[in-house]
């Protein structure tokens, strides 16, 4: 009983945490209008945020609360349409927070570009590079299970013509990780205007990798570099 009821208060402040993060999705300039969605996983739960309702109007009562196989058992509005790709990123991963935005720099990159090199050596948060996939439609199966097998051993996918995906160990983690794919999408559009970038190879970032673990900045997930 002890444990269902600590579940239950887990639930109640990541629905709250949604609406706030929610808000800053606008804020910060990763969603436009009702655009892209949160969710927290809490046991074989998942908070998430619903559909088509303006982040600025969101209240606690309508973010949805759903078992990992698609059951709304709270929330009083429509669950987000890309609950199957926050599920199967939770059944296939062993990550409690899926932020996904429609920022405009990784929406750009994506319609020509098929990776984001490492421009910048806090791209280790999620791999050496960070990979585009094709288009497929939103809210669709297809997007849902091509969107997983990538993020199976990435942090992080950029989806072509869409969007991009996240995922991490807290909602603050992983918002941040959001942020700074947006930031080194935006370094990388203005590194090309200059010329041809410099891209950091695999031994280089093999030994930021190396480093982070000697000065324990935590795990390559949990954080970027902190200098």
């Amino acid at each position: 009983m002890g444990q269902a009821k600590s579940d239950e208060e887990a639930i109640e402040a990541a629905r709250r945490d949604l609406v706030t993060y929610g808000v800053r999705l606008l804020t910060d300039r990763l969603a436009l209008g009702t655009s892209g969605n949160l969710s927290v996983r809490v046991g074989d739960l998942i908070a998430i945020t619903p559909s088509s309702i303006s982040y600025l109007e969101t209240t606690v009562e309508d973010i949805c609360v759903m078992t990992l196989d698609g059951e709304q058992v709270a929330g009083r509005a429509a669950v987000s349409s890309e609950w199957p790709m926050h599920s199967g990123i939770y059944l296939a991963t062993d990550s409690t927070s899926v932020v996904h935005t429609h920022s405009e720099e990784l929406v750009a990159l994506s319609l020509v570009r098929d990776e984001l090199p490492a421009v910048h050596y806090n791209i280790v948060a999620f791999g050496h590079t960070v990979p585009v996939l094709g288009y497929t439609r939103f809210g669709s199966d297809g997007l849902a299970s091509a969107t997983v097998a990538v993020m199976q051993d990435h942090n992080a996918a950029i989806l072509q013509n869409h969007g991009a995906v996240v995922r991490g160990k807290t909602l603050a983690q992983t918002y941040e990780h959001a942020l700074l794919l947006e930031w080194l999408a935006r370094v990388y559009r203005k590194s090309l205007d200059y010329g041809s970038p410099r891209i950091l190879s695999d031994s280089e970032l093999g030994e930021v990798e190396d480093e982070i673990r000697r000065r324990r900045y935590g795990g390559l997930t949990n954080a970027k570099v902190q200098s």
